[in-house]
């Protein structure tokens, strides 16, 4: 067994072990995940996180920590707009406040799987065919641009493809059944509108993930390096969400903030065949403009907020 592969083995064992602490022994009982203990959550993933980039660190050399904190900063700043959107369709379905952490707990945990996939195919390709690393360039720095102008998102269930395709397969209940994904009646297996939910979620995740893991392969094309960063930043969404949902408009700036990352790091992968920017300066750049764009959401809050 090569170190590269008892690597990921002991890494994904550390990930299961604390998904079945959480739901098993923490969140055994459905109930509304209050702001403390959101925050105390959020503050338990980031030191893992931290610690875990320490341990890179110290194994692997200064250029893969860097390369996993860069990663990880950027995949979480990029979540900030998946949070916005979960509180979009927990609001649009009305969602008890109570079943909202087992829905994202199960929709985080088929995110690890997709994004694994994305992942290892993404590097797979850039190292095939290397002019690939090109159009995820083009299409960061276009994403960029684009979320200066974007507007406020919307919810269109009627226009999910996935949904649409599962309500002909599928009989669905007209209401909700408790914390339940699957009902029986009458010899028949339904699902409820906390699936649709669910499954709405996972489909808009893959919407964010083409647009986030070109951003950390453009940082590192380290399978290990990418995988971890990712991994850590979409653990700790969910406590982020509970902590941060009440006060995503504060943040005003930060999508300005964030369509600059995704510009920087796009023309960092177009100039990649003629200069190699360093991590560390990649790192400083993702660190500056995200503190520009928090500092400057506080000191000039919108008129409601203030």
């Amino acid at each position: 067994m090569s170190f590269e592969l008892r690597e990921f083995i002991l890494f994904n064992l550390f990930v299961v072990a604390m998904l079945a602490l959480d739901l098993g022994v923490f969140h055994r009982k459905a109930h509304e995940v209050r702001v403390g203990e959101a925050l105390i959550w959020t503050g338990v993933w980031i030191v893992l996180a931290l610690l875990f980039a320490a341990g890179i660190y110290m194994w692997r050399g200064h250029e893969d920590g860097l390369g996993f904190i860069t990663g990880y900063l950027i995949e979480k700043s990029l979540s900030v707009d998946n949070i916005f959107v979960f509180v979009l369709i927990f609001s649009f379905f009305r969602v008890d406040p109570g079943w909202q952490h087992k829905v994202l707990f199960w929709g985080i945990l088929g995110a690890l799987v997709m994004r694994a996939i994305f992942i290892f195919a993404g590097i797979a390709l850039i190292q095939k065919i290397h002019w690939v690393i090109y159009l995820f360039g083009a299409f960061l720095v276009y994403t960029g641009i684009r979320m200066v102008f974007h507007r406020e998102a919307e919810i269109h269930p009627e226009k999910n493809p996935v949904l649409r395709t599962f309500r002909k397969l599928v009989p669905v209940t007209e209401d909700y059944r408790g914390g339940s994904f699957f009902v029986k009646e009458n010899a028949r297996t339904l699902a409820t509108p906390l699936f649709i939910v669910l499954l709405f979620i996972e489909t808009t995740d893959i919407v964010f993930a083409v647009d986030s893991i070109p951003a950390i392969i453009a940082i590192t094309r380290d399978p290990f390096i990418v995988y971890t960063s990712n991994v850590f930043a979409i653990l700790g969404l969910r406590a982020l969400y509970f902590a941060l949902a009440g006060t995503m408009k504060i943040f005003r700036f930060l999508r300005y903030g964030l369509s600059f990352i995704l510009a920087f790091i796009g023309g960092k992968m177009l100039v990649s065949g003629i200069f190699e920017v360093p991590v560390v300066v990649a790192l400083g750049v993702v660190l500056v403009t995200l503190a520009i764009s928090v500092i400057a959401s506080l000191l000039k809050p919108t008129e409601k907020e203030a």
